[in-house]
């Protein structure tokens, strides 16, 4: 877990936000060929030196976007647990405080962005690894030691792992507020969510 920030490093991580953002935009409306770095620059209004230092190109700017989207969850996951509450209900509770409606519909667009366009594939194990981290650094958090450290690491993994096949499409899974089509044997997020976490505690 990070410490508190100063009010630089909210600042910082403001214009980093506000460029991510930019470049987030320009990505949906442009797609990844039709801008360059000069314009999420104009966008977010600063200046080409700015971006340099905060990302190296305009397709970690466009996964910036998503990482920041789910970066402050964690700070209120533990409020309301139980100090004994087991890793799984910790990692659920996570989920539904990161995995909200419009985060779920931008991490698609996003994946979206990526099967067209092949500079963004490796930032999509990116996203999903840098909100696994915060996962495994929220059960290391609460546990206290109480499990192993590889222990954390393959929960962890195993439930943001699930997540993938239902962003590019291979789980027809319908994203909250979405609406199946006629015939469609596709079911609703909160239940692949529900389902995911049973087969978790019960087993296989």
């Amino acid at each position: 877990m990070n410490p508190k920030l100063t009010l630089r490093d909210k600042k910082k991580e403001a214009t980093a936000y506000a460029l991510a953002v930019a470049a987030f935009e320009l990505a949906l409306a442009q797609g990844m060929d039709g801008f360059i770095v000069d314009d999420i620059v104009q966008k977010a209004g600063y200046s080409r030196r700015t971006f340099a230092n905060y990302f190296s190109c305009k397709e970690e700017a466009v996964a910036a976007y998503i990482i920041g989207r789910a970066a402050h969850a964690d700070e209120d996951v533990l409020d309301g647990l139980p100090t004994d509450a087991a890793p799984l209900d910790i990692l659920y509770s996570l989920l539904k405080l990161q995995f909200t409606s419009e985060f779920l519909h931008k991490l698609r667009q996003f994946v979206s962005l990526s099967n067209q366009y092949p500079s963004l594939e490796p930032y999509i194990l990116s996203v999903f690894h840098r909100l696994q981290i915060a996962a495994q650094e929220v059960l290391e958090l609460y546990s206290r030691g109480r499990y192993d450290d590889g222990y954390t690491h393959l929960l962890a993994g195993a439930v943001y792992g699930a997540f993938v096949p239902i962003m590019d499409g291979r789980l027809n899974v319908l994203l909250p507020g979405e609406i199946p089509a006629e015939g469609s044997a596709a079911i609703p997020f909160d239940q692949y969510l529900n389902s995911m976490f049973a087969y978790l505690r019960n087993g296989f």
